[in-house]
């Protein structure tokens, strides 16, 4: 997963505090980011995305969502650990 400016990095903070952060950076003027997790924290990327189209920005739709997965190395050797990428436009006019 490369680094980019309006990537919103899945951790273990709440998931309400990556909902302020996602809708921070739309009132910012931006229209797009894009929501990155890996392994367990995955479930909690979608909670962020749908809580945050769903009750504090109607004006954005989920444009894409990417799947995969990356080797790392652990204690007891290399580990497949699955990725998502989920990407938040603002809607367009229509």
């Amino acid at each position: 997963m490369s680094k980019e400016i309006n990537a919103v990095y899945i951790g273990r903070k709440r998931t309400m505090d990556y909902c302020l952060v996602v809708v921070t950076i739309f009132n910012k003027g931006e229209n797009q980011c894009t929501i990155r997790a890996r392994g367990r924290s995955i479930s909690t990327a979608v909670d962020v995305a749908e809580i945050t189209k769903r009750k504090y920005l109607s004006v954005i739709e989920v444009s894409d969502v990417k799947i995969g997965s990356e080797v790392l190395e652990g204690d007891h050797g290399p580990k497949t650990v699955s990725t998502i990428d989920i990407t938040l436009k603002r809607k367009s006019d229509k």
